[in-house]
């Protein structure tokens, strides 16, 4: 019974036959599948895999170039480059941002560092394209990232060069600072080869040799690890640096003139008269350029932009002053040039003139009696110079004063020129729909009422009367070097024209500024030296008119310094043979003899002891060419 019932359980090898079959053919199908997926992988998607394995293995990273160096016609270094570091995070290998962030806090609070990045910085698309969390960082930071660098998926350090301003605000308004790119910039046609994120110039000669400076980026090919680690340079293009500015600056002078200028505002321009280079240019109040490096923080921008002193304005360049007395010069050339005065001519100041029923007073109430032309200037008579004005007319005065370079921009490559005012009849005609008044001729006979000029323009006027007769156009750039010293671009000295004046007149007008400061009635006296050596004019421009009927007890009166009389000294240095033009403004300084003179004092005494004469031919490559 046992072995039957075996034999009934038993089952045939027939029976097993169709799940054989059926097991066959799932075996069969799946192996196909397996292998239609791997043709699909290998064949037709093969090219794109691995396109994006090496994406993933390799990457591109910009190599950022040094930016030019900006040096001194001593070839002293005024801007350079250090380099600084960067914490960035690249998103695509961080896993969870907000992990890495997390974790990068974290090792901060443990040592009692604070995290100075931003809170939610902006996680950008573009596949790995690194997105900076914190600038600058200390030596400290440093260390302590790349200690944990495994802990920080995606993080990576950035070396990015940042400019040294080595002079700080004592030149920030001639070198300007650098910044990243604006949208609006970017829109613009000037910047068409920039990207975002590029740093340009914004102002002084950063910005106008932003292209010569900025240098060309390179590019390195490197294979990295699964946490965006680099481990091997694949390949390596090296950036171009930028080229080298050479000024026409002296760094030490510039620091004299910085040190030696002791007003709230205002500016100083040293020139030299035989070529119109510019060797010191201060506009105080300033700033320090190495506050742009990185991005300058909102409680500083909102300091000096809502400062009323302006510190952002370079004065020497953009601030217009009434040329007060200085502009007797040039009412002195016209009636030289006009046969007004042919010799020893005087007129007689009793200490104001009458025009209608009003009278404009002489800055002497008494007078100064009867005054030829040379004790005019010297004395700075206002009366002689009303007398002379009135005969000229105001057209006439307007033709002499754009011959001396008022009223046009100068073209110095520095940004913001103003160009000032030279009124004329047409003008106030067009401008206000008026005749013009003979009162108005009056005020600007001494340099007052609409007319207005830079201290620049008015260095470049004086300086044209100490060299002889000839207005060159300002230039604060020397050449332009590459960065191992090939010369590639000489700037050469330009002629922008001649005073309309004889070698006799010239003469005449130099021994009156001679007296000015030599003689004893001089205005100039705080500017006479030992050595005799020194010729120039005070200038007092008036801010607001005060009344013909000021009392003892109005003048008294503490005027609000908005109020008070700019002070201005031009002078130039040594009489028979220039060297340089020293210009002073210090706003609402008081009167140009007692406030503007002793700072000029300052810096030709400082000059004159520490530089000597030198072949200007030899320093500067060649004979100066001309341009009209």
């Amino acid at each position: 019974m046992a072995n039957r019932h075996g034999k009934l359980n038993r089952q045939e090898p027939s029976d097993f036959r169709g799940r054989f079959v059926v097991a066959g053919c799932i075996v069969f199908f799946a192996f196909f599948l397996l292998l239609g997926r791997v043709w699909y992988l290998q064949v037709l998607k093969g090219g794109e895999l691995r396109e994006r394995s090496e994406n993933n293995r390799i990457r591109v990273q910009e190599i950022k170039p040094l930016r030019g160096l900006i040096l001194d016609s001593q070839r002293n270094i005024l801007v350079d480059n250090n380099a600084s570091f960067d914490i960035a995070l690249i998103p695509d290998e961080a896993g969870s941002v907000d992990g890495v962030i997390a974790s990068l806090r974290n090792l901060y609070e443990e040592r009692n560092i604070a995290y100075t990045g931003v809170p939610d910085p902006p996680m950008v698309r573009k596949r790995f394209l690194p997105v900076t969390l914190e600038r600058d960082v200390t030596w400290d930071k440093l260390a302590l990232v790349e200690m944990n660098s495994t802990m920080l998926p995606g993080i990576i350090i950035d070396v990015v060069p940042v400019r040294n301003y080595t002079m700080g605000p004592a030149l920030a308004h001639v070198l300007g600072y650098v910044g990243e790119i604006s949208l609006n910039e970017l829109l613009s046609p000037t910047y068409r080869e920039y990207r975002s994120g590029s740093l340009v110039g914004k102002a002084g000669i950063e910005k106008v040799m932003d292209r010569r400076l900025r240098g060309k980026s390179g590019g390195a090919q490197v294979e990295v690890n699964v946490a965006g680690q680099v481990i091997d340079v694949l390949a390596r293009i090296d950036p171009k640096p930028g080229c080298n500015v050479v000024t026409t600056l002296d760094r030490d002078l510039q620091q004299v003139c910085w040190d030696s200028f002791d007003k709230p505002a205002g500016a100083v321009v040293v020139m030299d008269p035989s070529d119109g280079s510019i060797l010191a240019m201060v506009s105080k109040p300033s700033f320090d350029s190495n506050l742009f490096n990185r991005g300058i923080n909102a409680m500083d921008w909102e300091k000096f932009s809502t400062d009323s002193m302006a510190p952002f304005k370079n004065r020497a360049v953009s601030g217009l002053y009434p040329p007060a007395s200085l502009f007797k010069l040039i009412i002195a050339a016209a009636s030289l040039d006009r046969g007004l005065i042919t010799g020893d001519e005087t007129i007689f100041c009793r200490g104001a003139i009458t025009l209608g029923d009003r009278d404009f007073r002489c800055w002497k109430r008494e007078g100064h009696g009867a005054l030829d032309l040379h004790q005019a200037i010297v004395q700075s008579c206002d009366v002689f110079f009303y007398t002379l004005g009135l005969q000229l007319g105001i057209d006439d005065i307007a033709e002499y004063a754009v011959q001396f370079g008022l009223g046009v921009p100068t073209g110095i490559d520095m940004p913001g020129e103003r160009g000032g005012l030279v009124p004329t009849s047409a003008w106030k005609r067009e401008r206000f729909g008026e005749p013009w008044q003979r009162g108005e001729t009056v005020s600007v006979s001494i340099g007052q009422g609409f007319l207005n000029a830079t201290p620049l323009q008015l260095a470049r006027a004086f300086s044209a009367i100490a060299n002889g007769g000839t207005l060159y156009k300002p230039r604060i750039i020397r050449q332009i070097e590459s960065s191992s010293g090939e010369v590639l671009e000489v700037f050469p000295a330009r002629t922008q024209g001649h005073l309309p004046l004889s070698q006799g007149h010239l003469d005449r007008l130099k021994k009156a500024l001679y007296g000015a400061v030599n003689e004893p009635r001089g205005t100039g006296r705080a500017l006479r030296r030992e050595e005799r050596d020194v010729f120039g004019k005070t200038g007092t421009a008036q801010v607001i008119s005060m009344p013909d009927d000021d009392d003892e007890e109005s003048e008294k009166t503490e005027t609000p310094f908005r109020f008070r009389d700019h002070a201005l000294f031009v002078c130039s240095v040594p009489y028979d043979d220039p060297r340089i033009t020293v210009m002073v403004v210090a706003e609402h300084g008081g009167h140009g003899g007692s406030a503007a003179a002793p700072i000029a004092r300052k810096i030709v005494d400082w000059y004159m002891e520490h530089r000597p004469p030198v072949d200007v031919s030899a320093v500067d490559g060649g004979t100066p060419g001309g341009e009209s």
